[in-house]
């Protein structure tokens, strides 16, 4: 990691997908304690360079593999060597000797990935960073009163049961806004992961970032000193970057886990890539495993698409805003945006004994750990996910896209303030008020992969389940030799809830596989490509109708045949005959009332005590009459949605959903424009799925990016959009126009 955040200003260098990890400040990892899992083929004391590792590789291997120095060992050339391994995530960093040429390494991850008990193989990269108590410096903050802190301290300044770590820089831990709440549970209040020493002290008055980062999370409040942190929570120190604030892979995944296993209830990343490897996202997903919340800096290159781990599905991705609510110019955005915060000109902390501004994602990023401390503080036992939800449903619009701003921008005083849903007491939703009865209500996970041939490309599914789906990672891979995993393609995989349902989908190919955890029964399942895409149900191939039967779940057919009911059963030959032959009895009342006049239909069957309702019918009949004649667009609602999309090589993609707003809703259109040079295309459903290039209810995929839909509406619609590159770049806007009667 390295710092990018200089005090009142940012370097927003750019993004690419081959880039080094870039972060939103200066970020530096601690070491590992012996316990953690951690250990090494050589002790880390013995000269092994700090910092970034160019030279080595990071090799994944099954959990089920017991020993990775003798599974790994005899599948690596002589001269290269096991420098370190991390039993609990999973992974081995190989040293390769430094004339080794590019491709002699890329011949080697090939045949490592093709071994049985390794799962990936990948470089390890270069991460950088990406920036009224009685405290003197209060008055010059915006901070905490732009995210209404003052309304949360009434309730909590933060608790020192609530652990905050800082992944980052070290930490200047006798600062004197710092030194009371820095944690005491670990030797020196941290851990150094950069340099193979113990201390995660900054080395140099310039190694900032992490002090900075760390001040605003957890600096003292309302203590007579410095500035006022949004929290007064314990802070620990994993410094996982060096004083250039850069840091390789190996030690940023290391810290996470160690802070994990060290007792953090929160992480906070100001750092970040625009790649995705495989180590981060183990970390980050190990965690979660544990509920321990992740909050990442969304990253400040300026431009569309959110750095990773900011990206990943179960981390909270942060944006900057100014003072003034709108989103800083260094900001990146996206659709995996969750909260937005104040990054522009924070004060706080930095060596020695001092403070400063800075700006970034990577001052925004703690601002949001901060607040998670004081809910955690106010409301203890809730889980990561469950202090996520809570702080995205008490989260404040600003008027900005959900690109920009996710559910809004953090709001201490409400999220304080307001009892999350479910809370009792120090339990998680009552779990553990009979654990008895928990573990005889508990449902079977059962493991659900969709896996493609390898010429299968861009095989896209759909599925709806009841009760908890989550992505996962098959224990196997492929007959192709590829891993099957899901909510590894950001663009295209999800898992949406609607009520008692959930629905999830995704896109894969070339072998790979996606894979989820599914607690109840699967009710539905559509392959775009079934000759290219089978199913598996705990590793069993099965079509999607064994998978519902095998789950328990009940195929939408019964629906259709319900009007059968009020047939006798074994009339089923009678149910087309019906229609041709008893129009005028049953069901031609049905139909004609939905779309001719009832009242010719009713008053005919109805018995004379029913004819004088008919004479009243008309009445009823001509308010419909006098509300169709101002027409549809009698009354209209507009939105606008301004985004960027970059098609690069694997395409792009937004998603947006709006809300009728019209008393009396009759047809909306939505007009997209972009860039002249661009193919964008437009996807659009109304009964509440996510529209995708396979399932929608209207689309528009002309050869530019000027597409329009309209849509005939009755008013008990969501409507959902998709906008994809296909190719090209640039800015666009979306805009839906509802009309009313």
């Amino acid at each position: 990691m390295q710092q990018n955040d200089p005090p009142g200003d940012d370097d927003t260098s750019g993004y690419n997908r081959r880039s080094i990890l870039t972060g939103a400040g200066s970020v530096s990892v601690g070491g590992l304690l012996a316990s953690t899992g951690l250990v090494s083929a050589d002790d880390r004391d013995d000269g092994r360079d700090p910092g970034p590792k160019k030279d080595e590789i990071l090799i994944g291997v099954s959990p089920s593999v017991s020993d990775i120095d003798r599974e790994i060992g005899p599948q690596i050339p002589g001269d290269a060597g096991i420098e370190h391994t991390n039993e609990t995530i999973h992974y081995a960093v190989v040293s390769l000797p430094e004339e080794l040429p590019e491709s002699a390494r890329e011949s080697l991850i090939e045949t490592l990935t093709n071994i049985d008990q390794i799962e990936y193989a990948e470089e390890n990269a270069t991460l950088e960073a990406l920036g009224t108590p009685n405290d003197p410096y209060y008055s010059s903050q915006h901070a905490p009163q732009q995210v209404n802190c003052e309304t949360a301290w009434e309730t909590t300044y933060g608790s020192d049961d609530v652990t905050i770590s800082i992944v980052d820089q070290g930490i200047q831990y006798d600062h004197p806004v710092l030194e009371d709440h820095m944690d005491d549970s670990v030797s020196n209040h941290g851990r150094e992961f950069v340099s193979g020493g113990s201390d995660p002290y900054p080395i140099a008055g310039d190694e900032r970032h992490g002090t900075h980062v760390g001040g605003i999370a957890g600096g003292g409040t309302n203590n007579g000193t410095g500035h006022a942190g949004i929290s007064n929570c314990s802070l620990l120190s994993a410094r996982a970057l060096n004083r250039q604030g850069r840091g390789s892979l190996s030690d940023i995944a290391d810290a996470v886990q160690w802070s994990v296993d060290a007792g953090a209830d929160v992480i906070n990343l100001s750092l970040g890539s625009s790649s995705d490897y495989r180590t981060l996202r183990s970390a980050c997903r190990y965690a979660v495993d544990n509920d321990v919340l992740v909050v990442a800096a969304a990253g400040n290159s300026g431009s569309y698409g959110v750095a990773y781990p900011a990206a990943y599905d179960d981390v909270v991705a942060v944006s900057a805003l100014t003072a003034s609510n709108s989103l800083a110019s260094f900001s990146n955005r996206g659709s995996q945006i969750d909260l937005a915060a104040p990054g522009t000109r924070l004060i706080s902390a930095v060596p020695w004994d001092s403070y400063t501004r800075m700006s970034g994602t990577s001052m925004a990023a703690p601002v949001v750990a901060g607040v998670a401390g004081l809910v955690l503080s106010a409301y203890p036992g809730l889980s990561g996910g469950e202090v996520r939800e809570h702080l995205q449903s008490t989260a404040v619009d600003v008027g900005l896209s959900s690109n920009a701003q996710g559910y809004g921008r953090v709001d201490a005083g409400e999220a304080v303030t307001t009892v999350p849903e479910g809370y009792d007491g120090d339990e998680r939703d009552g779990e553990e008020d009979d654990g008895e009865e928990d573990d005889d209500n508990e449902l079977e996970e059962r493991l659900l992969a969709f896996i493609t041939e390898p010429d299968a490309s861009n095989a896209g599914y759909e599925f709806t389940a009841e009760d908890t789906v989550e992505f996962t990672e098959a224990p196997y891979d492929s007959p192709s030799g590829r891993s099957i995993e899901g909510g590894t393609y950001t663009a295209e995989d999800f898992i949406d809830e609607e009520g008692e349902t959930v629905r999830a989908g995704g896109v894969t190919g070339g072998g790979y596989g996606d894979a989820f955890t599914v607690s109840g029964p699967v009710t539905s399942i559509d392959l775009d490509q079934p000759d290219v895409m089978w199913i598996e149900l705990d590793r069993e191939e099965l079509s999607p109708e064994e998978v519902i039967d095998e789950t328990g779940g009940d195929p939408d057919e019964p629906d259709e045949e319900e009007p059968d009911e009020d047939e006798p059963d074994e009339e089923e030959p009678d149910e087309d005959e019906p229609d041709e032959e008893e129009p005028d009895e049953d069901e031609p009342d049905e139909d004609e009332p939905d779309e001719d006049e009832p009242d010719e239909d009713e008053p005919d069957e109805d018995e004379p005590d029913e004819e004088e309702p008919n004479d009243d019918q008309p009445d009823e009949d001509e308010p419909d009459d006098d509300d169709e004649e101002p027409s549809c667009g009698n009354e209209t609602a507009s939105e606008r949605f301004d985004g960027e999309l970059d098609a690069g090589w694997t395409g792009d993609s937004d998603r947006y959903t709006y809300s009728l707003r019209t008393d009396d809703p009759c047809s909306a259109t939505l007009t997209l424009e972009g860039p002249s040079d661009a193919d964008f295309d437009l996807y659009v459903t109304a009964n509440g799925l996510p529209p995708s290039k396979w399932i929608h209810d209207e689309s528009s995929t002309g050869s530019g990016a000027s597409e329009e839909v309209s849509l005939e509406l009755s008013g008990d619609e969501e409507i959902r959009v998709r906008v994809d590159a296909d190719s090209g770049s640039g800015e666009y806007e979306l805009r839906i126009d509802e009309r009313g009667r």
